[in-house]
This record gives C-alpha cells, sequence and structure tokens, in this order.
C-alpha cells in the first residue's frame, strides 16, 4: 500500500531558490501539492506570481497558484532584485504559465485548505511571510487546523541583508514574529544551516549534464550563487529554500536544536533579526516554539537533490 501523501502549500516569492524548490516539490511522490501561495519579496508580486507558474509549467504539473500580499504589513518594501534580476529568475528562459492565476487571494486559501485537509495540511514558507500574518490576523483559529510550517528565514549569528538580518525576516519582521508566536510547530531552516547545504561548481555541472529542462534551469540558477556567495567565505552556492523543501522531504538528512525563537522588530541596527533562546539560563516562559535546523549531511543532501531532478528524465 502505498504511503499516503502529506499535503502542503509552498507559500513563496520566486526567486531564482524557489524555483528550485518549486521543482523539488512539484514532483515528489511524497507530498500532495494542495497550492502555492506567492508573495512580493524577492521582486513584486506581479512577477513572484508569474514566476510561480512559469516554474510549475516547466515541472510540467498544473497546481493552482494563488496572489497575497504585494507589500510588508508594516515598514517599507524591501527587495531582493540585486541578486534575483529585474524579472526574478535572471532572465533564465522558462516557460509561459500553461494556467491562470487563481483568483482568490492567498491567505483565504491557506484558511480553506486547512479546513479542507482536517489539520493534517503543511506549509513550506520560502520567503517573506506576509501572507501567514495576514491569514493569523484574519483567521485566529488558524493556528489549530495547521500541522506545521517549515520556513526558511532568519540565522543566529549573521545577517545577508542587514549584519543582523537575514532577507526573509527583515523584509516584513512583524509578520514574521506573529507566525513565531502563533503556536504552529515550526521548523526553521535559517542562515546557519542553508550556508552548510551549498552546491560547488563541479556538483553544479553535474546537474546540468544531466540535460533535462528541469535540471538545466536548475543548474543555471545555482551558477550564479556561486560567486555572489564567496563573499560570505561559502565554498559554494547556498540552497537556502531548497533545504527548506528538502527538510520537509528528507528531515533525517538534517540535525538541529529544540528553542525558542522571536524576531527582534524595533531595533535601530537588529530590525528583522530572529531572537533565538537555546541555551541561556533565562529561558522564554513559553519553552521552546521552534526546531532550530543547524547540521545537514551536505554530501548526501546534494546526492538526494541532485536524484529527484533526476527523476524528470523518467516521466
Amino acid at each position: 500500500m502505498d504511503k499516503k501523501r502529506q499535503p502542503v502549500i509552498v507559500d513563496c516569492d520566486p526567486g531564482i531558490d524557489d524555483a528550485v524548490a518549486l521543482l523539488l516539490a512539484a514532483r515528489a511522490p511524497e507530498l500532495e501539492l494542495a497550492a502555492v501561495t506567492a508573495v512580493a519579496g524577492n521582486v513584486g508580486l506581479d512577477k513572484t506570481s508569474l514566476n510561480a507558474r512559469r516554474v510549475l509549467t516547466l515541472a510540467g504539473v498544473e497546481v493552482p497558484v494563488y496572489a497575497g500580499a504585494a507589500s510588508p504589513m508594516f515598514g517599507e518594501q524591501v527587495t531582493a532584485d540585486e541578486v534575483h534580476g529585474a524579472d526574478g529568475l535572471l532572465g533564465i528562459p522558462a516557460p509561459e504559465p500553461a494556467f491562470p492565476l487563481g483568483e482568490e487571494a492567498a491567505w483565504d486559501v491557506i484558511w480553506q485548505k486547512a479546513l479542507s485537509y482536517g489539520g493534517e495540511l503543511e506549509i513550506v514558507a520560502t520567503g517573506p511571510l506576509t501572507n501567514l500574518g495576514i491569514a493569523l490576523t484574519k483567521y485566529p483559529e488558524l493556528p489549530a487546523h495547521i500541522k506545521r510550517i517549515v520556513l526558511m528565514g532568519g540565522a543566529t549569528d549573521f545577517g545577508n541583508t542587514t549584519p543582523a538580518a537575514e532577507y526573509n525576516i527583515y523584509a516584513d519582521p512583524e509578520a514574521a514574529d506573529m507566525v513565531f508566536r502563533s503556536g504552529i510547530p515550526l521548523v526553521v531552516c535559517a542562515l546557519d544551516v542553508t550556508h552548510k547545504a551549498y552546491f560547488t561548481q563541479e556538483e553544479i555541472d553535474r546537474l546540468e549534464a544531466l540535460g533535462t529542462p528541469q535540471a538545466v534551469f536548475a543548474a543555471k540558477t545555482m551558477g550564479y550563487g556561486v560567486e555572489w556567495h564567496q563573499k560570505f567565505l561559502v565554498p559554494g552556492a547556498p540552497m537556502h529554500d531548497p533545504c527548506a523543501m528538502m527538510y520537509a522531504l528528507e528531515p533525517e538528512l538534517f540535525g538541529g536544536v529544540s528553542c525558542w525563537m522571536g524576531v527582534e522588530c524595533q531595533g535601530k541596527h537588529t530590525r528583522g533579526k530572529t531572537v533565538t533562546d537555546a541555551y541561556s539560563d533565562a529561558k522564554s516562559p513559553a519553552g521552546s516554539n521552534a526546531l532550530l535546523v543547524n547540521r545537514v549531511d551536505r554530501e548526501r543532501f546534494v546526492e538526494h537533490l541532485i536524484g529527484r531532478l533526476a527523476a524528470y528524465d523518467m516521466l
């Protein structure tokens, strides 16, 4: 008997690394991809909602995509087009969408799907957490109906957008803090692990050599990351968003620590920083609210990710 597939919504802002995460999710036999919800982040909402459909079309699947927030709940919008290019995909060729954008708002879809799956729905969030913040505001009972959120965001020691903050959290700290304080079980794939889950240029070349449109596309997105992340002293391209997706698929590749996490929303120099209490004597009264993922078996991670994209050749 086949194992029951895990229902999941991918909440994302494609984005080159979101695109690879979507390719992993689209054909994962373990997942029932119930919907994809797009949020403004790496680029504007018009482009992220378009790119999600372009990548799913590349994957050969028709999964409903719904647009969400076009700006943060609070504060000014911050994009990352200097990393992802004006179109969000570095101009890398991808097909035009084979299906239209859904008419409902992302936060309404999250609520409806959460109810329809009877508490079994998981969310993999790879962008700013604005859609989830709005969903929690509009539907206060939502936490009781979500099984788990696996998210890419934050860092314990450093940032990549400011000295203190990682981009996804910095882009909407208030929404992120709502998610961290929601009571929904969280798995946090922060920079602590994504900088360890990297692809070298040789490994990227292996992926591209598979020759399928999906593998070639993924390899081209990764290639840019090798050069960009030399400034972070990472010996390859960190797999930020694919790391969160791979945790959702194969958690045995990773390790972490249970801890309390929150988000600094007011600090002049620390706005958007994830505050982590794993070891101090002043534990939060709330106790642990997250699993901070900080270890990965990199060699197996690389092999398994390549293997999953290689499976497109068997379709």
